[in-house]
């Protein structure tokens, strides 16, 4: 198997997860570096399209590792897609980011942005991401992640399918030590949380607030990614981005909404 792959993330070009996914990519085929020039954690899906990309390329002594643009995640796959990467580009994968993607926090995740600008091209592409930690394993992590990518494409072959994988900190430990963690397929969590704040002031009296990570999620009588991955495991969602809720859609058809007068 040799592909032209395209890799971005949203921790920057300097990021060790970035450097570690496209090491292990190399056995899949020819990996292009498109990685934002800044960390670009929490930007979500965000374009620049007031201000030009700029864009340069970055070499470790004489070998040309990618390149740095001054823009979103979403932008390098995009800039990458029609400007940088050889074509046909025949996969997008998007990591691996510092700190897990998993729950809501999907919809506010660059990295997975990335993975769905590269959809949108009907291309398949799959988010990458590892649970925080201060020694966290990125070596393992993509080697875990590259195994499950070449097990996705067989299965599905080059269909325009997006995914978001997932690993936690003792999947990497298990890996190390011989024991392969376990794969759940499974749902995002749609469960609110981490709504709380904490208020201080300033020194010139201003009130700020500063963002916590409580309440945690409460738990669901069917599994997510958010319980299987505090379980230890690693797991796999399929995401779309037709966010279109076609059961209301249907429902919708018989409302005959209009304009105008009620009872007209």
């Amino acid at each position: 198997m040799t592909l032209n792959i395209l890799l971005a993330n949203d921790d920057g070009i300097h990021a060790p997860g970035l450097r570690a996914l496209r090491i292990a990519l190399e056995s899949l085929g020819r990996v292009t570096v498109v990685a934002p020039a800044t960390e670009q954690s929490g930007v979500g899906h965000s374009i620049t399209y007031l201000s030009p990309l700029t864009c340069k390329q970055i070499f470790d002594g004489e070998i040309f590792r990618g390149w740095a643009v001054e823009g979103s995640p979403a932008d390098c796959v995009k800039l990458g897609l029609t400007e940088l990467a050889p074509k046909p580009t025949e996969l997008i994968v998007s990591g691996i980011n510092g700190g897990l993607n998993a729950g809501i926090n999907v919809l506010y995740s660059g990295t997975v942005a990335a993975a769905i600008e590269g959809a949108f091209f009907r291309i398949p592409s799959i988010a990458v991401s590892l649970e925080e930690d201060p020694h966290a394993d990125f070596e393992a992590a993509g080697s875990i992640a590259v195994q499950l990518i070449r097990k996705i494409l067989d299965y599905q072959g080059f269909s325009a399918e997006l995914y978001n994988i997932n690993i936690s900190t003792q999947a990497t430990r298990d890996y190390r030590a011989g024991k392969m963690p376990r794969i759940h397929t499974v749902p995002m969590g749609v469960e609110r949380y981490g709504d709380h704040y904490v208020k201080r002031q300033d020194p010139k009296g201003r009130n700020y607030y500063w963002s916590t990570n409580d309440p945690p999620p409460k738990p669901t009588e069917h599994e997510t990614d958010l319980m299987a991955l505090a379980s230890g495991g690693v797991t796999v969602t399929p995401l779309q981005f037709d966010m279109t809720k076609r059961t209301q859609l249907e429902t919708m058809k018989d409302w005959n909404l209009s304009l105008g007068s009620e009872g007209t």
